[in-house]
């Protein structure tokens, strides 16, 4: 089922979607001869998928599911309260579209740009500004409805909100639509006299009829009238024909358009502030050009912060990925579009060089790309200062030196300590703990089982006893350096060779600390006393012995002597006998080295899980043989061994240290924090495996 969460109130949803056409209308009322108020109308949304800022997939809004208040919404300017254009008259929904009108309501400069660019031809389009309340996210290869239609994942489905206000704005989600003006026959002949007083004719009626045919012309071809209203004229058609209006008109449409194009070409997507100032206020294309370089160029001494976050994850995904981590593991740390930043011309292969750079010029500095050297090393460590110490004032940065280095290496040692295979984890159990002092576990288990209720259906009260074990953390680690020599030779490879080797030096480590414990045998674990060890000239890995040691587990009791009905789950061998135990746990009759050597009927085939380890017979810890083998039970039901980690912290972890400005490096620390001890006799039977 695709998930669905509420939303943060606070979140806004702006729906950018095509303006219908704004028109005047004779406001009726009017006796004073005031012009009349103008009134628009909008189709602001279609029911269809968009893209968002700041949504990772296309955003489909359930107009179902859009609550309106009944009063009038505002009319704003690029959702700015202050600038005011309108308000509502009717918000209503019709099929798989929202539908807006109402009237240019508002008294300032704002409404006064709205109406007479939209009478001069700008394109505005509309968005909406309203909250999502509950949004619906669906997965790849799922589909949901919404408007009638079928949309297949991902996607994230809308399913309530609630709408604030419309604006007006220079690009919405399509560059394709715009508004168009078309003035009433009726407001006509006062939209003329206006113009007229404008012109500084302040006596239209003393105009002659050439005059004023003439001066109608000029006006329609100022305002570029419809073929509605230059053919109820048909002396302005003759007068604009034999003056050739019709065709200037057209050489400044085209050249309009080219305009238009051009700044758009320029700006590419990267500029959408520049390429809506361009457009809207008529820039031309050297002037476009002049404010792209304008603010392409770094602001020294600056340092900018609550930028585009997905350019400091990106950097650090294409890192991970120049590392030689597998892009299936990298993206699993990563939304999509991250991804195809990474996987982009401008950030594959990035190195250390890449970052050095980008931390720079997000502080607000400047360095050639190219050669780096020492100057540009102490530029880099100073920037990342100031990013850091300014998001410690503004709780956000966008590129850290040290931020993002740690995380590639956290990454790349996780990856590497994953990669080892692990038999701790299936014979212990993994808890954890508040701090490194040594601490006593008790498991309370009940004494006797039910007893049957006598004629007066009283219950006896069930006794607990108590099963004490001790855990204690340690510490392991290890500094990691990068090192001035790595930074000038861009040699991310040979930096992130450490955590690789302490990743995967962890987990042996870990490894290592259990088996040495298992093998020591601390407090006699394994003994005849404790019913869990098996010795004597018939234990050697056989179908016989196998039986042995599975009653031996089966006949373990609690401390009134009943049977705890405990089952062993896994057979740990040393590697010598891996093929043996392998064997025994496939093959439905087997070899028995007897006398005779015939086949013989394997009771246990697929009873227990091998699984063979080296450190079993490993010359350098004491205790290890060749020979012996055990038996565990599941370590989830009951543990002869545990892993304690410290506060839920159960992998590696390296933190940066401060940056060293005398050697021109910076350290970081890699260290993991766990402890082994053993738990409960009854999970597990020792056999020594003689001949």
């Amino acid at each position: 089922m695709p998930k669905t969460a509420k939303s943060d109130p606070a979140r806004t949803l702006t729906l950018c979607a095509p303006v219908g056409e704004l028109v005047a209308a004779k406001d009726d009322s009017a006796t004073d001869g005031a012009p009349s108020p103008r009134r628009f109308g909008m189709v602001a949304y279609t029911g269809g998928a968009m893209r968002l800022a700041g949504w990772p997939h296309p955003v489909v809004v359930d107009l179902a599911g859009m609550q309106v208040s009944a009063k009038s919404r505002p009319i704003l300017k690029d959702h700015n309260p202050s600038l005011i254009v309108g308000h509502t008259e009717s918000v209503r929904v019709e099929g798989s579209q929202l539908l807006v009108s109402g009237v240019v309501s508002g008294a300032g400069a704002v409404a006064r740009e709205i109406v007479e660019s939209s009478l001069s031809g700008f394109p505005w389009q509309a968005s909406l500004g309203a909250s999502a309340e509950q949004i619906e996210t669906v997965g790849k290869g799922r589909s949901a409805q919404a408007n009638g239609r079928t949309f297949d994942g991902p996607v994230q489905v809308v399913r309530r909100s609630r709408l604030g206000e419309v604006s007006f704005v220079a690009l919405g989600a399509d560059d394709d639509t715009e508004a168009r003006v078309a003035a009433r026959k009726e407001n006509a002949e006062m939209d003329f006299n206006a113009w007229l007083a404008a012109k500084g004719f302040d006596d239209a009626d003393a105009l002659s009829d050439a005059q004023r045919t003439s001066l109608k012309a000029m006006y329609h071809a100022e305002h570029k009238p419809t073929a509605t209203a230059v053919a109820d004229n048909p002396a302005v058609v003759a007068r604009i024909d034999a003056g050739g209006v019709v065709a200037d008109l057209r050489a400044v449409a085209a050249a309009e358009t080219k305009r238009i194009a051009e700044v758009r070409r320029l700006c590419a997507g990267r500029r959408g502030e520049i390429e809506a100032k361009a457009i809207g206020e008529g820039w031309d294309v050297a002037r476009t050009e002049l404010e792209i370089l304008r603010a392409d160029r770094p602001q020294v001494n600056a340092v900018r912060t609550g930028g585009d976050a997905t350019s400091a994850t990106a950097l650090e995904a294409a890192l991970c990925l120049s590392a030689g981590l597998p892009e299936a593991q990298v993206g699993k740390h990563y939304d999509e579009r991250t991804m195809n930043a990474a996987l982009s011309r401008d950030l594959s292969g990035a190195g250390l060089h890449t970052l050095l750079f980008e931390v720079i010029r997000a502080a607000g500095g400047y360095a050639r790309p190219g050669r780096v050297d020492n100057e540009t090393i102490r530029a880099a460590f100073g920037a990342d200062r100031r990013l850091v110490e300014a998001a410690g004032t503004s709780g956000f940065s966008t590129i850290s030196l040290t931020g993002i280095l740690s995380n590639v290496a956290n990454k790349t040692m996780l990856g590497a300590y994953q990669a080892v295979p692990s038999v701790a984890s299936m014979i212990a159990a993994e808890t954890d703990v508040n701090d490194f002092k040594e601490i006593t576990r008790y498991r309370l288990t009940g004494v006797g089982v039910f007893e049957k209720v006598g004629p007066d259906g009283e219950l006896k009260s069930a006794e607990l006893s108590e099963d004490a074990f001790t855990s204690k953390v340690e510490t392991y680690g290890r500094m990691i350096t990068l090192t001035r020599q790595m930074l000038i030779n861009d040699d991310l490879g040979a930096f992130l060779q450490i955590p690789r080797i302490i990743g995967r030096m962890s987990a042996l480590k870990r490894e290592e600390a259990l088996f040495e414990l298992l093998l020591a045998n601390p407090g006699s674990f394994f003994s005849v006393g404790n019913k869990n060890f098996l010795s004597g000239a018939t234990t050697a890995l056989s179908i016989d012995s196998l039986t042995s040691a599975e009653q031996a587990f089966l006949d373990q009791t609690d401390s009134e002597g009943k049977p705890i009905l405990l089952a062993a789950k896994t057979l740990l061998v040393p590697t010598s006998l891996k093929v043996r135990a392998q064997q025994l746990m496939t093959e439905t009759r087997v070899n028995e080295f007897t006398s005779s050597s015939k086949p013989a009927n394997n009771p246990h085939v697929g009873k227990f899980t091998p699984v063979a380890t080296p450190y079993l017979n490993a010359q350098g810890i004491t205790g290890g043989s060749a020979l012996a083998w055990y038996l565990f039970a599941d370590p989830e039901d009951v543990a002869a061994i545990e892993i304690a980690y410290l506060r839920g912290r159960r992998v590696p972890t390296i933190e940066s240290g401060d940056t060293n400005f005398n050697t021109l490096g910076v350290q970081w620390r890699g260290f993991f924090d766990f402890g082994v001890s053993m738990q409960d006799t009854r999970a597990a039977v020792k056999v020594k495996g003689e001949a």
